[in-house]
């Protein structure tokens, strides 16, 4: 029976466990984006949303809640600053889980976890660098009357060349 168990353990004490996903999580915090098996990403989902909400109201006690399991200033203040901004309109979500296939080692299946907001080529509605556009030498401006005479002399010197091949 599986009465009163909610989330993966990971094979882990709970002392361990708890320190693992803060770890991972002010990894993800820093570095945006991580990589992890499956399993351990399922769990950091469950662990770091929670907090992300906390963060969206930057008051005194959501940043001792968050500092409490997270144990890391840099990543509260990452986290309060740059992050909290970002996801500010987002009703939840706020992590990606991308599969990435298996561990060369072990054979574990591997994941990517990222914040949504972070990735330019999953969010459209990211600012998109625009690229840059080369061109060769453009035409030469002509006058009103040029443009009007060339088209129908070379629509009319085209039609004879086709009249005179077929």
């Amino acid at each position: 029976m599986r009465h009163g168990k909610k989330f993966n353990h990971l094979s882990r004490k709970t002392a361990h466990r708890k320190a693992m996903l803060a770890n991972m999580a002010c990894s993800l915090i820093e570095h945006k984006r991580i990589n992890t098996t499956i399993a351990k990403a399922k769990a950091l989902r469950q662990y770091v949303e929670p907090i992300i909400t906390k963060s969206k109201s930057d008051t005194t006690h959501n940043r001792r809640l968050v500092f409490s399991t997270l144990r890391d200033k840099y990543a509260v203040t990452e986290l309060f600053r740059d992050i909290a901004v970002k996801v500010g309109d987002r009703p939840g979500g706020y992590i990606r889980i991308i599969k990435l296939g298996n561990r060369q080692g072990d054979n574990a299946s591997m994941a990517m976890v990222e914040l949504v907001d972070y990735n330019e080529i999953y969010n459209p509605k990211g600012d998109k660098k625009k690229k840059a556009t080369r061109r060769r030498g453009g035409k030469k401006a002509t006058t009103a009357k040029e443009t009007t005479d060339k088209p129908v002399e070379e629509t009319k010197s085209k039609e004879a060349e086709n009249k005179e091949e077929a």
